[in-house]
């Protein structure tokens, strides 16, 4: 149990915390998954609950899976992640990352407030599984589609805005998004080959 206050600074703790353990569990092949969950879930202690607020990140190894969880003292839950949204609108943007992402996830309240957790499977990603998460995530940016195989144009705008946002994500919370990229670049021609 890692105690923090609400705070953007408090993030990159929370992903060293994360690495850490992961490191410590053999389970560093998704390090970089876990550590988005954790900034994604912090930054919702941060814009839900308020600047410094009390929270705690809980991490627990359960056999095939790794999860994580945020407690704070609020009682409000998330609202629940609806297909229909305005092409802009980034509320929930989060939730729809980590729902893409994890295994399961799910909201709780609790006796001193809500828990909100995911878990995410320790089974390396094959390419199926890979597609099903990048196509949730580019569900969660609501391009509307008459069919459903999307036009490629659309498509193509769809994953640049994706991979932006992501990067800009990245660069907030003091990370490398031209590193980031070469590293991606590498898996994709890897597993591609």
């Amino acid at each position: 149990m890692v105690p923090f206050e609400a705070a953007p600074a408090q993030l990159s703790g929370l992903r060293q915390v994360v690495r850490s353990q992961l490191d410590l569990w053999d389970a560093s092949a998704i390090t970089e998954e876990a550590e988005l969950v954790a900034t994604e879930l912090g930054a919702n202690v941060i814009k839900h609950v308020g600047r410094d607020a009390a929270a705690c990140l809980v991490l627990e190894l359960r056999e095939s899976r790794v999860r994580l969880e945020v407690h704070d003292r609020s009682r409000v839950l998330p609202a629940p992640l609806t297909e229909v949204c305005a092409e802009n609108d980034e509320r929930g943007r989060g939730l729809h990352i980590i729902a893409a992402m994890a295994r399961d996830w799910g909201s709780v309240r609790t006796a001193a407030g809500k828990v909100i957790w995911c878990e995410l499977s320790l089974k390396p990603a094959d390419f199926e599984g890979r597609i099903g998460r990048a196509a949730a995530v580019l569900s969660a940016y609501c391009q509307p589609s008459s069919t459903s195989r999307p036009d490629l144009a659309a498509l193509d705008e769809t994953v640049t805005d994706v991979i932006t946002d992501l990067l800009h994500l990245l660069a907030a919370q003091g990370g490398d998004p031209d590193g980031a990229l070469g590293r991606a670049q590498m898996h994709y021609e890897a597993e591609a080959a």
